[in-house]
């Protein structure tokens, strides 16, 4: 439920003139705001009235906010715009960069640097005027700073902008997730070989009389697996899955071999409160067009988690589909599932069983303090081969390195050993109690 701010309006408030800018800001931060939509704003609001705050707040998220994943914003911009009386000063903080030491750093809450870019659009002028007086200069040797590229890659999904998010899916566009070809049982005849094809070596004795000329080698056969993405849209997921499915899309619709990294297929599907496969949509080459289709096929998105559920589908209706001959599975999510552990803790040991390797990205994993006390966490952590954060563009490019290298288990095995500290510890305090007793 989103906080309701206090108001404080005006004897004589300009009401069209308010809503208006109020409109622009929201506009200016992402949401499909009209003209229309602002007429009927103002028409609800005068036919509800300012008696009550609750009131005057839904009935404005009612006029102006029109896709589940515009109200983080939607919340951010009223507040700032209607609420905080210091709103500009809060907004050029979470716009200027901050000095340590000087200004003590906040990080800043989901939506709320896009509702600071929107309102602060023409606060900011880009030259001071030329009458002003001279003021201090201050060198600040940049050197060694990081480049803007760089600094977007291990920016938040979630504490980006909106200009930010748009760098970023051209960035994520652009990356690449190659694998290595998986040797099989199939030999071809290659003259470099290293075993012995002593068929085709008699075979060609019988045309010369029973004299070998040549003997005739033949190497293992080599094949590309698939890569299949469970991506999280749950509402805690909401932007992270966002950004791993344009991701998905660029892998998809890769043609060149070196871009593609040689996949032999990509499958991707989504999960909330069910299962949705959205591989189809996902070879459209237009990303908007795709995210579009994917988000229509998906109508539990920025909705509950049924996860145990969700890998109980895929695994009865799908594995046996995409998931032979090794196929590799990425598994995008925070793990928070109010389903019995238990159930869980089956469907994602079958799936670790079929799949050649499983890797668990979890944006909580960005906290230093993260512990996995969620039943969920604790019932999926022991069945994945790889566990990762999965909250910036860093994290994705750390894929490719994870995918060279299979002994590369994450934070799994520290998170592991803490899991058993904390069992250990549980049981230690039961059993004196019960002494005790």
């Amino acid at each position: 439920m989103a906080e309701v701010p206090t108001l404080s309006l005006p004897e004589n408030p300009k009401l069209v003139a308010n809503i208006t800018h109020f409109a622009r800001a929201l506009r200016k931060a992402g949401l499909n705001v009209g003209t229309g939509r602002v007429m009927d704003a103002v028409k609800a609001v005068t036919a509800v009235g300012f008696t009550s705050r609750r009131d005057f707040y839904w009935t404005l998220h009612a006029c102006f906010v029109s896709r589940p994943e515009e109200r983080a914003v939607f919340a951010q911009v009223f507040r700032l715009y209607w609420r905080d009386p210091r709103f500009l000063e809060h907004m050029m903080a979470a716009m200027l960069p901050a000095i340590r030491g000087v200004q003590e750093e906040r990080s800043a809450k989901p939506a709320e640097k896009r509702a600071a870019e929107a309102l602060l659009q023409g606060q900011l002028p880009d030259d001071p005027p030329q009458d002003a007086p001279e003021g201090e200069e201050i060198e600040i040797d940049a050197t060694m700073t990081l480049s803007a590229e760089e600094r977007l890659k291990t920016l938040d999904f979630e504490q980006m902008s909106t200009d930010e998010i748009a760098k970023a899916k051209r960035m994520l566009a652009r990356l690449t997730l190659p694998i290595k070809p998986v040797k099989t049982r199939r030999h071809l005849p290659s003259p470099q070989g290293a075993r012995v094809d002593w068929r085709r070596t008699m075979r060609g004795a019988c045309r010369t009389g029973g004299e070998i000329h040549r003997i005739a080698r033949t190497r293992r056969a080599e094949r590309f697996p698939n890569l299949v993405v469970l991506c999280d849209i749950s509402g805690s997921m909401s932007q992270y899955s966002r950004m791993v499915l344009h991701f998905l899309h660029a892998l998809t619709n890769a043609r060149e071999a070196h871009r593609r990294g040689r996949w032999a297929q990509v499958h991707g599907f989504t999960f909330g409160t069910r299962l949705t496969n959205i591989t189809r949509h996902l070879r459209q080459r237009d990303v908007d067009a795709a995210l579009a289709a994917a988000g229509a096929e998906a109508q539990d998105w920025q909705g509950g988690t049924r996860i145990g559920a969700c890998l109980h589908a895929f695994n009865r209706d799908w594995s046996r589909r995409v998931m032979g001959q090794g196929a590799v599975v990425v598994l995008v999510s925070d793990g928070l599932d109010r389903e019995h552990p238990v159930d869980l803790a089956r469907e994602m040991q079958r799936l670790q069983r079929s799949a050649k390797r499983l890797i668990w990205l979890n944006p909580l994993l960005r906290w230093d303090g993260f512990a996995p006390r969620a039943q969920g966490i604790q019932a999926m952590l022991p069945h994945v081969d790889s566990f990762r954060a999965g909250h910036n563009i860093a994290s994705l490019e750390d894929l490719a390195r994870v995918l060279s290298r299979p002994e590369d288990t994450g934070e799994k095995a520290r998170l592991m050993a803490l899991m058993q500290s904390t069992e250990a510890q549980e049981f230690l305090s039961r059993s004196d109690l019960s002494l005790n007793f």
